[in-house]
C-alpha cells in the first residue's frame, strides 16, 4: 500500500505535471523545469562533488560522491520526452544512485528535440560512451541508466552498439522507460487516468518532435519491436499507474525470450519515474536502494569474470 508521503507527493506532482496541461509551451516546459531543479537538487548527498566536462564533444558533469570506486561509471541519461531536462534538472536522482552504489556517475547534456530530431540525441550518448572508454574505463566497469526518454535511449545505445560490434556495458537500468514510440500500447488508454505525470494527447506531439520524419517503429526509437539477444543484464521499474506501464512489460517479456537477464520491478501505486522524489518518499529510496544493489552486483560479478 502507498504510503501517506507518496499520497501527498503524488498530489504535488499532479499540479505541476503535463497530465494537467491542455497547451503545451515548450519554452515554458523547459523552464520550469529547470526552475524546479532548485527543489530536487535538495537530494543531493552531502559532499558530491560537481565537475562540468567535454565527453567527446558532448557537454556533461561528473558527480562524486564523497565514497566512490574510481574506476566504475554510471552514464546517466535524463528524461524530459526527448525535448526538456538537463544533467542540472536530474541532478538529484542521479547523485543519489551514484551514492548509494557507490560509483561516480557522468550525466550527460544531450541535445534536444525539435532543434535536433533522431538521431542526434542517440549520436551523443554513443559519443559519451566511446569516450569513456578512450579516457576513463572499460566497457565491464560502466553501467548505463536513464529515466523516460533518457531510459529510451540507454535501450537505443545498447542496440547501436550491439549492431556496430562494440563493447556492450556491464548492465543497464531503466526507470520508466519509453520502450516504444508508436502511441499502441494498451495501457496508453486504460491508465489515462491514473497516471498523474503523463497523459498521451500531451505527450505525443513532444515525442513526434523528437521523432522526426522517421517511422516510430524503427528499433532504434521504438526498442520494444527490435532483436533483443545479446543485450547486457536489464533493471527496469516502472509503476502500476502510469500510462507507460504495457509497453514496459511487453519489452521485458522480449527480453527474456531473447535470453537477456532481465528483472522488472511494476511498483505499486507508483507513477512515472517516482524514483525522483527520493529522499521525500519512502518508496523512491526503497527503488534506489534496489538500483544500487543491482548494479553492485552486476559489477562485482564482471570483476569475478575479469
Amino acid at each position: 500500500m502507498p504510503s501517506l508521503r507518496s499520497l501527498l507527493f503524488r498530489h504535488l506532482v499532479r499540479l505541476g505535471s503535463l497530465s494537467n496541461r491542455a497547451n503545451v509551451d515548450l519554452a515554458r516546459l523547459r523552464a520550469s523545469m529547470e526552475k524546479g531543479s532548485w527543489f530536487l537538487s535538495l537530494s543531493i548527498p552531502r559532499g558530491t562533488g560537481i565537475e562540468p566536462v567535454v565527453a567527446g564533444g558532448v557537454p556533461a558533469e561528473w558527480l562524486l560522491p564523497p565514497a566512490h570506486d574510481r574506476e566504475s561509471t554510471l552514464l546517466f541519461l535524463h528524461g524530459g520526452a526527448f525535448v526538456m531536462g538537463s544533467p542540472r534538472s536530474h541532478r538529484g536522482l542521479a547523485a543519489r544512485i551514484a551514492a548509494a552504489a557507490r560509483l561516480r556517475a557522468l550525466v550527460i547534456d544531450y541535445r534536444l528535440a525539435p532543434e535536433h530530431p533522431f538521431p542526434a540525441a542517440l549520436e551523443d550518448t554513443l559519443s559519451a560512451y566511446r569516450w569513456l572508454l578512450r579516457e576513463h574505463c572499460r566497457p565491464t566497469e560502466i553501467v548505463l541508466a536513464g529515466d523516460s526518454a533518457g531510459g529510451n535511449l540507454v535501450l537505443a545505445t545498447l542496440l547501436a552498439l550491439r549492431a556496430a560490434g562494440e563493447a556492450l556495458p556491464a548492465a543497464a537500468v531503466c526507470l520508466s522507460p519509453a520502450t516504444a514510440l508508436d502511441g499502441k500500447g494498451e495501457s496508453l488508454r486504460t491508465h489515462a487516468e491514473r497516471d498523474p505525470v503523463l497523459r498521451a494527447e500531451t505527450i505525443g506531439p513532444l515525442v513526434a518532435a523528437y521523432v522526426g520524419g522517421h517511422d516510430p517503429a524503427e528499433p532504434l526509437l521504438s526498442p520494444l519491436y527490435a532483436d533483443l539477444h545479446g543485450l547486457p543484464p536489464l533493471l527496469l521499474q516502472v509503476g502500476s499507474d502510469e500510462i507507460l506501464l504495457s509497453d514496459v512489460v511487453a519489452f521485458a517479456e522480449r527480453a527474456r525470450q531473447a535470453g537477456v537477464a532481465v528483472e522488472l520491478e511494476v511498483w505499486e501505486g507508483m507513477w512515472h519515474v517516482w524514483q525522483i522524489g527520493v529522499p521525500w518518499m519512502p518508496e523512491a529510496k526503497q527503488a534506489i536502494q534496489h538500483i544500487a544493489a543491482f548494479i553492485r552486483r552486476r559489477l562485482a560479478k564482471q570483476a569475478q569474470a575479469a
